[in-house]
């Protein structure tokens, strides 16, 4: 039984004008295995003559021409009059010639029909019909190579030559491109000026247009880039120079960045709707260049609108339009940052002179007076620091570069005295004022936290840290030692964040102390009940004694005062106490820390006296003596000249005049004689004297020298053990960089320990070069 083959050719609707042609089908039998019956061999010119009559109805419905619609049967004599010429024995296989026809016939129809209509016309008009044109050209194509499939798919392929649509896109290249592509560049770059200077345009031509520069590289971006970007690019370069010439002139600094950033705002726009998006990035640099770069000192120092008056006007979105356009630009930050350290460095350094003058004219005031001052120099530095932080954070989008330039800002004027205060030492008050009980500064918990956050970011911009740390920590030895500590949380809660900003060995001994006072707590309460359990132990008066460890505290001059009696035998009842808990420590007492409540029997009226050891030890003297005088006193209690003086002008010279002084005079002299004033009186029954306040200040800075002379010698030592020689130069600069994060290290002090090092045969010169060192082992 014969086999029925089926072969199908499956076609897509398309639309010309009002011809359509819907998917159709053709069926040839062949039966069974019997070769195909020869059909009658068709003649290359009578099949391209019929050929030809089908391609003019083409064009003629391209041009608008009246002709009747293709009907089905019309498309499958072409299509199988192809078929046939193709599949034809040599001499009648005409796929050759059948290729090269199909060239000449879109040639032909270029060259009278497209050709003429485009020369006729200019400007817009021109970019219409071209549009127009390439549009008819691209359905010619599809459906010429419809009619030609058959050629397409076996002898074009087989001959690996260009394909139906590539012939034909070459021909309008070579034949219409070529020759209208310059006038139609300009016409279209004249339509985006005229749009620029707010004419409507027709974009949709325009990206109907662009697309042509783009398809007839066929996949490459050569004639687009080549025949059009460029010399859009070069008239926008020249535009935009033109209007920036006269807009730096005659606008503000933030009108003129309103303008640019509206200007790159519309050309990316214009980039997507009719420009080729590998445009963008070029486009936008040759106007950001234009615009800004070519402007950037004139428009950002601009006198009363650059970029000094915006920061001191605090014109925040302006700010963050700069830092927008600019971020855009290759080291376009670097000016704004420049002008913004120049900017913040002039507000700190005058805050650091309005603190200054101040000061200057309190002096002859009180001394708190100064110190509120000086409080306040530190709120308005805090202030600062957050306002411009601010400014980092929210109008340059937390970029490196500002943050960088705030830190030296910061660190010009915040290594600068006040007063004749370092700000190490400023920053140490300001945190004692607000963690002491009856500090000025009254604020809620959370401000608190908040305030000392900031106090520790302030830290880092502070060269001697090392010595904030020593001003820091004697101030939280007397917050502990006498109870003026308002918060332990606080006071832990800082010493968390110094921790984190400086590490561990920064906070050490600062940790120990608040360890100790909770450790000391429980020891007072074991000797209360050590007391209560051995009656032979009493000490006859109320004793609170606080055990702290040598290396975490502050030195204190510790003298051998000779003590009351009635002192003497508490220190016995403790010291009895403190030997059944170790025998392998040893007390030494710090009298100069202590404090004594005692009555004062007085005429008027019996006072309670809160005072400190060495004044109560002075007092009790007059128990046993009415008239004393001032070596007597100093003889009998066993201590220096100036401790004598003080406590003695504390109790005589001072509001409360607890002792009577002959000469009655403001100051103490050797020469002095005291009694006990029995007539004194005050509206209080309990009342505290205070001792005159030792400056600290000079032993503080003492004791940091030494410490740093250790440090340095530390650092040398370390870094020649490991290093075995070394140049003077390289040697001093790696010690300054170890040592730069708790203070900076003169380079004379260097070299000083350098030499100190070397007479203590830790080091040695080389005899060759002196310049150069060996560590000896």
């Amino acid at each position: 039984m014969p086999n029925e083959i089926n072969r199908w050719a499956h076609f897509v609707e398309y639309n010309i004008g009002n011809v359509a042609v819907r998917p159709q089908y053709c069926h040839v039998q062949n039966p069974g295995n019997m070769t195909m019956p020869e059909c009658k061999i068709i003649d290359f010119e009578q099949g391209w003559e019929f050929m030809e009559k089908g391609i003019t109805k083409l064009k003629n419905i391209l041009e608008g021409l009246p002709e009747p619609q293709f009907s089905p049967e019309d498309y499958m004599m072409l299509y199988t009059t192809i078929y046939n010429m193709c599949r034809q024995k040599p001499p009648h296989d005409y796929s050759q010639q059948l290729y090269d026809k199909y060239r000449e016939s879109i040639e032909e129809y270029i060259t009278s029909k497209v050709l003429p209509s485009l020369r006729e016309k200019h400007g817009e008009f021109m970019v219409r019909e071209l549009v127009k044109r390439w549009s008819n050209h691209k359905i010619m194509l599809r459906w010429l190579a419809r009619f030609f499939h058959y050629l397409e798919r076996y002898f074009i392929a087989e001959r690996s030559l260009p394909g139906l649509n590539e012939v034909g896109l070459t021909c309008f290249r070579d034949l219409v491109y070529k020759e209208i592509n310059g006038k139609v560049r300009d016409a279209v770059i004249s339509l985006i000026d005229q749009e620029r200077e707010g004419e409507q345009i027709d974009r949709a031509l325009l990206k109907n247009v662009l697309d042509i520069f783009v398809e007839i590289g066929m996949g490459q971006m050569d004639y687009y880039d080549n025949d059009f970007e460029a010399a859009m690019l070069k008239d926008t370069g020249a535009y935009y120079s033109r209007k920036a010439s006269n807009w730096i002139l005659e606008d503000s600094c933030p009108d003129y960045m309103l303008k640019a950033e509206e200007c790159l705002k519309r050309e990316k726009d214009r980039v997507s709707h009719y420009l080729h998006s590998s445009s963008e990035p070029k486009l936008l640099e040759k106007v950001q260049n234009e615009l800004l770069s070519v402007y950037t000192n004139q428009l950002l120092e601009k006198e009363h609108s650059g970029c000094h008056a915006l920061l001191r006007d605090d014109k925040v979105e302006d700010l963050s339009r700069m830092y927008r356009l600019f971020c855009r630009i290759p080291r376009g930050l670097d000016p704004v940052s420049s002008i913004f350290k120049q900017h913040v460095t002039a507000e700190g350094t005058a805050l650091v002179k309005q603190a200054e003058d101040a000061a200057s004219n309190k002096k002859a005031e009180k001394r708190d007076v100064v110190g509120l001052q000086e409080q306040v120099f530190v709120r308005k530095v805090i202030d600062l620091h957050d306002k411009y932080l601010a400014y980092v954070n929210d109008c340059f989008l937390n970029h490196s570069l500002f943050h960088k330039a705030l830190k030296e800002a910061f660190e010009v004027f915040c290594n600068k005295g006040v007063a004749g205060s370092s700000s190490a030492e400023l920053l140490a008050t300001f945190c004692d004022n607000i963690l002491k009980k009856g500090g000025s500064e009254k604020l809620s918990d959370e401000a608190i936290e908040e305030t000392l956050e900031k106090v520790v970011k302030l830290l880092a911009y502070i060269s001697d840290k090392d010595l904030f740390a020593e001003f820091y920590r004697k101030k939280l030895a007397r917050r502990l030692l006498f109870d003026k500590s308002a918060n332990d949380d606080h006071e832990r809660s800082i010493l968390t964040k110094l921790k984190q900003q400086c590490g561990g060995q920064f906070t050490s001994k600062m940790e120990g102390m608040v360890t100790d006072l909770t450790l000391a707590r429980e020891n007072q309460a074991n000797f209360e009940e050590y007391l209560s359990s051995n009656s032979a132990a009493n000490p006859g008066i109320d004793l609170t004694v606080t055990v702290l460890t040598t290396g975490f505290w502050p030195s204190y001059k510790s003298f051998d005062l000779n003590l009351p009696a009635e002192m003497v035998k508490c220190v016995e009842v403790f010291k009895e106490f403190y030997q059944t808990k170790t025998k392998h420590r040893k007390l030494t007492w710090i009298y100069s820390l202590g404090t004594c409540n005692i009555n004062g029997k007085f005429e008027p009226k019996t006072m309670e006296l809160i005072v400190t050891t060495y004044q109560a030890s002075a007092l009790l003297l007059f128990n046993a003596s009415d008239r004393l005088s001032y070596s007597e006193i100093m003889t009998q209690l066993n201590l220096t000249d100036d401790d004598v003086v003080r406590l003695l002008h504390s109790l005589s010279c001072a509001k409360y005049k607890i002792l009577e002084k002959e000469p009655n005079t403001k100051t103490i002299s050797p020469t002095d004689y005291f009694e006990f004033n029995t007539k004194f009186t005050d509206k209080m029954r309990r009342i505290k004297i205070p001792l005159p306040p030792v400056d600290e200040k000079k032993k503080v800075i003492e004791d940091v020298d030494k410490d740093r002379r250790y440090a340095i010698d530390a650092s040398i030592v370390r870094i020649m053990k490991s290093r075995k020689v070394l140049g003077h130069q390289q040697l001093v600069m790696e010690c300054v960089e170890q040592l730069g994060r708790m203070f900076k290290p003169d380079f004379k002090a260097i070299k000083k320990r350098i030499e100190d090092l070397i007479t203590r045969d830790y080091l040695e010169r080389d005899k060759d070069n002196p310049n150069t060192f060996r560590y000896l082992a």
